[in-house]
């Protein structure tokens, strides 16, 4: 990510409806999927982001994330019929991690949360550059009788993590005890919104989706309820994730890198008749891949980079595909995919050249923390 420097920049990216309310509170912004978001606060920055979140509660603007409504009969038929994770394991008032794959290859179009609200109901939130491709795609394919609808800048998503998280969420009177990846409604500031039991931090956490409209008010209420809450940018959701060994879409997952080679294999329905890149996808499964996603943990001081390469010996094995300093295990961590031949167990220790110094590195499996999702 880099950051946005002259107002030629800003003006060709998407604004979230709180991007007033990030500017007074001194965010760094950085262009992301097409969107200018906030990376980190004055006077916090990623260590005290983190940390909020680990111990405390965080509040993400992840308005840039896309919202696509699928509607009409046989709405959820049609999307269990495209995406890979199957809808007839949930029920109404849930949500589910699914992958939109190119139907050819088994490659990794996006990785998408599908909130199924009735059989002819689904609403997606897929990531936000590949909104309109995965639009696109199920537009295409969808029958008469179903409609597929980009509503990308239609609400707003925010993101509450942290121990705390229900505390302050419960303080506003909104619903908390519902089970994780279910979801239910509220109202906050005179705002209708949807309470989903999500999170992309390893931590107990919520996500808010709210009418665009109504964003600066649920961000006003939720900082006017206390819990000493801290905003928190982009580059602190980074190391969270990556803490968790959670795979970010265009790097630890593509178009080029399937569900199998990514270890995302429990969200595809395997059993199912239907979905895209199945032919593709099982031959694969039958043959084995050639690398997996693994997790690397620094020796030393070292910190990993996405694109680095990965060597065992003199044999180049792997690379890099999301790297970071963790602030929880105070040591440098990543997410690599690693060839399958040989076989190179947990604890093998590699080498990332990190910059024309090989730095050792050992093969663990994420996460590299504890969840406390639950």
């Amino acid at each position: 990510m880099t950051d946005v420097t002259t107002d030629a920049a800003a003006t060709r990216l998407r604004r979230s409806p709180l991007h007033e309310r990030h500017t007074a509170a001194g965010a760094k912004f950085a262009p992301f999927g097409g969107w200018e978001m906030p990376l980190e606060y004055a006077g916090g920055g990623v260590l005290k982001e983190h940390t909020a979140v680990r111990t405390g509660v965080g509040v993400f603007d992840v308005s840039h994330l896309g919202k696509a409504r699928v509607s009409g009969p046989g709405a959820a038929e049609f999307v269990n019929a495209c995406l890979s994770n199957d809808l007839r394991r949930i029920g109404p008032g849930r949500a589910q991690y699914t992958l939109c794959c190119d139907d050819a290859t088994g490659g990794v179009v996006d990785d998408i949360i599908a909130y199924l609200h009735a059989e002819d109901h689904v609403f997606l939130i897929p990531n936000a550059a590949n909104t309109a491709e995965v639009v696109r795609r199920l537009r295409a394919a969808a029958p008469p009788s179903v409609t597929v609808t980009d509503e990308h800048e239609a609400y707003a998503v925010l993101a509450v993590q942290g121990p705390r998280s229900a505390d302050l969420l419960g303080a506003l009177g909104l619903p908390t005890e519902h089970g994780y990846m279910s979801f239910s409604t509220g109202t906050v500031a005179g705002a209708e919104l949807t309470v989903c039991r999500t999170g992309y931090t390893g931590e107990l956490g919520y996500e808010l989706v709210v009418a665009a409209e109504h964003a600066v008010g649920v961000w006003d209420a939720l900082f006017a309820a206390g819990f000493d809450l801290r905003a928190c940018g982009l580059a602190a959701r980074d190391t969270l994730r990556t803490e968790m060994g959670y795979p970010l879409h265009g790097q630890d997952l593509s178009l080029d890198i399937t569900p199998v080679q990514a270890r995302s294999g429990w969200a595809v329905g395997w059993d199912k008749p239907a979905f895209w890149g199945r032919d593709a996808l099982l031959a694969e499964k039958a043959a084995g891949p050639r690398r997996t996603l693994r997790g690397l943990e620094a020796v030393d001081r070292a910190i990993p980079r996405p694109g680095m390469a990965v060597f065992d010996g003199d044999t180049r094995v792997g690379t890099v595909t999301s790297g970071t300093f963790s602030p929880t295990r105070k040591q440098g961590i990543a997410l690599a995919l690693v060839d399958t031949a040989p076989d190179l167990p947990d604890g093998t220790e590699l080498q990332v050249d990190i910059r024309g110094r090989r730095a050792p590195m050992r093969l663990t499996r994420p996460p590299f923390v504890n969840p406390s999702v639950k």
